[in-house]
């Protein structure tokens, strides 16, 4: 079913609809076209045609109180009438195709026509062929049968090719599977709340069916179309589909539509579900995007280079915003944001490119002038036109060896270890429970200096649990006796907290004994709950009396609020309201207090100035949340104005002041301790009151007594953060944040513009990488604007995951630190990779050069070359790459993003083991044949038998590189290359298959691998120079870094590079290969149409003139957007300022100019 296109799947449904129409009181033609209206003309249309929303229940057979039946053959049914809530995925690239893709490599390409071209001509047999006067070296050597042997080099040539090609397409197929099997887990952990034969159950969004009656809450991301049947302030987000970025108040008579893809911001309520799948409002449009997607796949092969997956996320949508976008994006879509490492990867392959391309051309100019003048000037030859073709055939053998220089300079096998190294470390980190929904997230984490965190559930348990207590004029420092308190502020207390309080919210009885109960809903409410049964009441018969229906008003908590009050009516008309929320908010709103006897007595403003510093802040200085629980009573006549919220939430009577703890996680210390020594700083940012944030700060070990750190409260924040026209200005952030710890009482708000604050400053040297956790759908902006944002897997909101880059499945800190750990790794790995691999390079490149120069034939023969070329980089990336990280990566300070590639101590081990395999394969090329007594291999002729001088050569070339392989295992100068080699097994395996391959090679190469069988001494020597390696790596180690001031290092970012503008412009076309390369497989592509909204916004940005280096992955949300316009700090978080503050130093695309190339 996956297979079908999006038009199949909808035509399909379409035909079986028709026919079943019938069986339920309305077709599902009938239902879409209700759900593409809005407000009240819905209104007016469901009152015209239905009566009322319980009209449409009845005839799609539900009940709004007890919802489906749920049986088995009526899912079923419903399933076929009306659809399957699932959209399907696009294609996968066939492995055909991707064969194709690595086809295109040029390097391939060009090796392919050379190997053409030398079989076409050994089979050409010419009349002048042994003719005495053509070539000098042609005379004598050759037999019969050798003459037969020339096609074999072309055959062997096509041969390695396709075995090259195979491993990167299998590669690339094996990573998409891996991809779309994280995404399929992803999707399956995503579940909804609904009502089935009135049980409440939470099943897998796949399952939902047109007819179920779903329970929206705040944070959730609706899944289907459905109409609001009853609730409390239902406000929705529906700026991912209509790009309004105002919340929408949902209401029965005025607008009762829920979409599916928006977002829940405020409030609960239940809808029944009108349309799944293909048939709702995103699926429809996801519809429309993979149509039109496969219509420009035909007319636009060559603008859509990226993964076929990618074409659904990223056609944008054309609406009225965002006008006709296609053209502008055309030119944008592969300059998605590259991540640091890939920035320094691309910038370093198409140097080594260049560099490997002049060597080829040198070579074979060289080659062909040597030929040229030694034969028709030194030896005065005629061109005879019967010696074309041997002439011919030389060139060709010239062109050959000049591509396979190239073919080893060009480390093809960079992107591969990149893409296996990412790919190994975001499988393993999921037993770490982190899932990586982006891949470059893992590897930007290895280079976090900042980590904002949340406090409650991933510094605390959120295991809420009362444990002190004020209530009738006395403090009680542990749970009251109930017999203790007044029977009528026990009744008052049980009611305010029973039934202000979403009623999902329950204690449910321990899974297996001695455990602790369950808490099932909000962690502060179960806590409170919890206080209840601990006073030995029982708050179910409350809520039984009062069922969620008969709730009058009920104001839900929200973050500006930070209170929560239901409204209800009593038997004689009148209206009590229950409050609760922040004590300090709520008790300013209390002009009363409930006394010993259950009386209300007066309660003035001293009195409660004396409460905050005899109660509340004792309270929070032992790291407690204090929830104040008050309550009011109302008149029903004349009915109060409810919409007026200051005037009703007012003149509260306080029934007491709860001190709940959640204890921190035992492992945090010790994790915040491991991060301080890496050299990341630790921030908490809360909601809670400043003394309970502080408490807990001490208590993790984010602030030591007696350090120089700031605790700031929200408001006190932005006070100093802003100058006299409320403008927030960068210079005063800067004075702040680097000694801000703790962020106390904070808004969603304060948080964005804090990590805004820290990413754009320019206070240090290096630009802070900031990583964030969060779990409300409020933190979405500041999750989005991060480097890394971490959402929590449990109590995460799918708004939070949505915006993140990990979901922490565990939601604990400690996963932060492994999640660093793996990305430090991913950094190490392709340092080891590269440090190896440039080696090869160098010496392969010079040996090619100077072999062909010296003795007009390279040592090195095409075929082995590749081989070479194989091992060194499909293997060895595979080997290096998949090093486990080791607890040692926590003990050095991060990178930073201009920090080069290849360091000092690498760039020694470079060229130190260049210089020594350059030694001994010269002395083995020019003296070899007189050590082993054997018959020298040089100024052999064509088509000569291969000879066992150049293969000693050969091999001990592979045996140099298997023993520098286990060098490369350490990059910072480490003695002992052996440490924890047998964790690794892939690494043991790589090299003994190596090793096993090599000697099959040379005993049985025979004529392909121009190899001729060794002797055991001959073998034993090759292998004892391969040793050599190790020693010589400690020599090696012994020179101090410090003494080679001369070494440059190579592959670093500069500031001005971070927009590769210029770079962009020349080298589009060179880049764009390695880029597509790094891409491919890289874009998991997520529902949810965020996505295309993101990308209006970006294109408006870009249309604003503002600088195009935008990237779609990261535009901040709408809201913090006219922020972001206003000092534009492009979202390839690059603090723009000190690029455009020197516009000379950008070309004209830059500095605000329409896009030049692409555009028509």
């Amino acid at each position: 079913m996956g297979d079908m296109t999006n038009s199949d799947f909808y035509s399909k449904n379409q035909r079986n609809e028709s026919s079943h129409g019938g069986e339920f009181g309305c077709t599902m033609e009938e239902l879409r076209s209700l759900m593409e209206l809005r407000g009240t003309e819905a209104v007016v249309k469901i009152k015209e045609t239905y009566g009322d929303t319980d009209t449409i229940c009845r005839r799609l057979k539900t009940s709004p109180v007890e919802g489906l039946p749920g049986t088995a053959p009526d899912l079923e049914k419903r399933k076929q009438i009306f659809g399957q809530n699932f959209i399907p995925p696009k294609k996968p690239k066939t492995f055909l195709q991707l064969v194709w893709e690595a086809l295109q490599d040029v390097t391939l390409i060009i090796l392919e026509i050379a190997a053409i071209i030398s079989l076409g001509l050994s089979f050409y047999h010419p009349p002048g062929e042994n003719n005495e006067g053509c070539a000098t070296a042609q005379a004598g050597a050759e037999d019969e049968g050798e003459a037969e042997a020339g096609w074999i080099e072309g055959a062997a040539i096509l041969l390695s090719v396709i075995c090259v090609v195979l491993v990167t397409a299998f590669n690339d197929w094996s990573k998409e599977k891996q991809f779309r099997g994280l995404q399929s887990r992803i999707e399956q952990e995503q579940k909804f709340t609904v009502v089935r034969a009135g049980q409440v159950v939470q099943i897998p969004v796949a399952e939902i069916v047109v007819g179920d009656i779903a329970q929206v809450k705040y944070g959730d991301l609706l899944p289907a179309d459905g109409l609001f049947i009853q609730g409390n302030d239902l406000k929705i987000d529906e700026s991912s589909l209509t790009g309004e970025s105002d919340q929408v108040r949902k209401s029965v008579d005025k607008d009762p539509m829920l979409l599916s893809g928006t977002h829940v911001m405020e409030g609960s309520g239940r809808m029944v579900v009108t349309a799944v799948g293909v048939n709702s409002q995103t699926g429809i449009i996801f519809t429309l995007l993979g149509a039109g997607g496969e219509e420009e796949e035909k007319k636009d092969k060559k603008a859509k280079q990226q993964d076929g997956a990618a074409a659904m996320e990223m056609q944008p949508l054309k609406s009225a915003e965002g006008g006709d976008t296609d053209d502008k994006k055309k030119a944008n879509m592969h300059k998605k944001e590259k991540s640091v490492l890939q920035g320094k990867l691309t910038k370093l392959a198409v140097q080594i490119g260049k560099a490997g391309l002049v060597m080829s051309a040198i070579t074979v100019i060289i080659l062909v002038l040597y030929f040229t003048v030694d034969t028709f000037v030194v030896n005065k030859k005629p061109w005879l036109p019967e010696c074309t073709p041997v002439y011919v055939q030389y060139f060709v053998k010239f062109f050959i060896i000049g591509v396979t220089v190239l073919v080893v300079a060009v480390p093809e096998g960079l992107p591969l270890a990149v893409t296996i190294s990412l790919a190994y470390s975001v499988k393993k980190m999921m037993k770490d429970n982190n899932l990586v929904r982006h891949l470059d997230a893992c590897e930007t984490m290895g280079n976090a200096t900042a980590i904002c965190s949340d406090k409650t559930g991933t510094l605390t348990t959120n295991r809420m649990t009362v444990v002190q207590a004020y209530v009738g004029d006395v403090h009680y420092k542990e749970i009251p006796d109930p017999s203790s308190i007044n029977a009528k502020t026990m009744e008052l207390l049980v009611s305010a907290i029973a039934i202000n309080s979403a009623y999902t919210t329950k204690i449910l009885p321990p899974e297996k004994e001695g455990a602790l109960p369950r808490q099932v809903g909000n962690k502060t409410e179960c806590g409170l709950l919890g206080f209840v049964l601990d006073l030995k009441q029982d708050y179910e018969p409350v809520r039984s009396q009062m069922p969620e229906e008969k709730l009058y008003k009920v104001y839900t908590f929200n973050s500006v609020r930070k209170s929560m009050s239901t409204v209800i009516k009593l038997p004689d008309e009148s209206f009590r309201m229950y409050s609760k929320g922040a004590s300090e908010i709520v008790l300013k709103k209390c002009c009363k207090i409930l006394n010993g006897a259950g009386e209300p007595r007066v309660f003035r403003p001293r009195d409660r100035d004396e409460m905050v510093k005899k109660v509340i802040e004792p309270m929070a200085c032992d790291g407690l949340r204090t929830i104040c629980v008050a309550y009011r009573d109302l008149p029903s006549s004349p009915e109060p104005d409810w919409d007026n919220e200051n005037d009703i939430l007012n003149d509260l009577t306080c029934i007491c002041v709860v001190g709940i703890e959640d204890p921190v996680r035992p492992e945090v210390p010790e994790a915040i301790r491991k991060c301080q020594r890496a050299g990341i700083t630790v921030r908490m940012v809360t909601g809670d009151n400043i003394n309970t944030a502080r408490a807990i700060a001490i208590k993790c070990g984010i602030i030591h007594p007696g350090e120089d750190f700031l605790c700031l409260e929200g408001k006190e924040f932005n006070r100093r953060i802003r100058n006299e026209k409320g403008e927030i200005e960068q210079e005063r952030i800067d004075k702040i944040w680097p000694k801000l710890r703790v962020l106390a009482r904070s808004s969603p708000t304060d948080k964005h513009t804090l990590v805004k604050g820290i990413i754009d400053s320019t206070h240090t040297e290096q630009r802070q990488v900031v990583a964030v956790t969060g779990d409300g759908t409020n933190d979405g902006p500041a999750l989005k604007k991060a480097d890394v944002g971490f959402a929590m897997g449990i109590a995460g909101t799918d708004v939070a995951k949505e915006a993140s880059d990990i979901i922490l499945t565990d939601d604990n800190f400690s996963s932060i630190v492994k999640a660093v750990m793996w990305g430090r790794n991913v950094y190490d790995s392709i340092s080891k990779f590269l440090q190896f691999q440039l080696t090869v390079n160098v010496v392969a490149v010079i040996v090619a050069f100077t072999g062909a120069c010296i003795t007009q034939d390279s040592p090195l023969k095409a075929v082995q070359m590749l081989w070479v070329n194989l091992i060194m980089d499909t293997f060895a990336s595979l080997a290096l790459a998949t090093e486990p990280p080791t607890e040692t990566l926590l003990l050095r300070k991060p990178y930073g993003r201009n920090k080069p590639l290849i360091s000092r101590t690498m760039m020694k081990n470079i060229l130190g083991h260049a210089v020594y395999q350059l030694t001994l394969i010269f002395t083995l090329l020019f003296v070899g044949e007189k050590m082993f007594q054997i018959d020298s291999g040089r100024n052999a002729p064509l088509h000569s038998p291969p000879s066992e001088h150049y293969t000693i050569i050969f091999n001990t070339f592979v045996m140099m590189q298997l023993f520098n392989e286990i060098n490369a295992r350490k990059i910072h100068g480490e003695r002992n290359v052996f440490d924890g080699i047998f964790r690794n097994p892939i690494f043991c395996t790589i090299v003994l298959g190596t090793f096993a391959i090599q000697i099959v090679i040379v005993q049985f190469g025979g004529k392909p691998f121009s190899c001729s069988p060794l002797q055991l001494d001959q073998w034993m020597w090759c292998i004892f120079i391969g040793l050599g390696e190790l020693v010589w790596g400690q020599v090696i180690a012994t020179i101090p870094t410090s003494r080679l001031k001369f070494l440059k290092e190579a592959g670093r970012l500069t500031q001005k590079e971070e927009i590769p503008e210029e770079e962009l412009n020349e080298d589009v076309e060179e880049i764009d290969h390695a880029e597509r390369e790094l891409r491919r497989g890289q874009i998991l592509w997520f529902r949810g149409l965020n996505r295309i909204q993101t990308q209006i916004e970006v294109v408006n940005t870009f249309k604003s003139g503002a600088s195009f280096q935008g990237a779609l992955r990261r535009q901040s949300s709408v809201t913090s957007q006219s922020q972001d316009v206003a000092s534009l700090s492009s979202p390839s978080r690059v603090s723009l300022s000190n690029a455009l503050s020197s516009p000379t130093s950008l070309p004209p695309a830059a500095a605000g100019h329409p896009r030049r190339e692409g555009v028509p």
